[in-house]
């Protein structure tokens, strides 16, 4: 009983790595996160991170949304997502947009936003958090995301 909680709680924490295909034909890997969901649509927010140059030593933070519609209708739903850097006081608004998902689809991983502006510091951490609203229904409670690596 004990492990089998165990496992319960280490499997709802553990991240998942995805590749996606990106437009330079090159894969960008995200790390995403725990889930939140809204009426019967379960919400990722995922998280890549990207150095720059020598030049331009700045973090290209991008945050991607995961929606899974368990119903039985097709539903449209908005999201919106939230960065912050560690040792920031405020989040930081990445974007927003709202797609139609399907009965018993998967939409994303997609991009809600990028952002270019942290400086890529060693162990300093950088989180993201994603939400959505199907339907008219309530917010869901924020899904976050985060890493400390420049590039994931």
């Amino acid at each position: 009983m004990h492990s089998m909680r165990i496992g319960a709680i280490v499997g709802a924490v553990a991240l998942t790595m995805v590749t996606v295909p990106a437009s330079d034909a090159q894969a960008v890997t995200i790390a995403c996160g725990g889930g939140a969901s809204t009426g019967r649509v379960s919400v990722h927010g995922c998280i890549s991170s990207e150095t720059g140059t020598i030049d331009h030593p700045f973090r290209h933070v991008t945050a991607y949304v995961k929606l899974k519609n368990t119903g039985n209708r097709a539903l449209t739903v908005s999201y919106e997502a939230f960065g912050m850097v560690e040792g920031a006081t405020d989040w930081t608004k990445m974007g927003n947009s709202r797609t139609n998902v399907a009965p018993g689809q998967e939409f994303g991983p997609e991009a809600v936003g990028t952002v270019t502006r942290w400086v890529c510091a060693p162990g300093k951490k950088v989180t993201i958090r994603v939400r959505a609203q199907a339907a008219g229904a309530a917010w869901s409670a924020w899904s976050p995301a985060s890493t400390k690596q420049c590039t994931t």
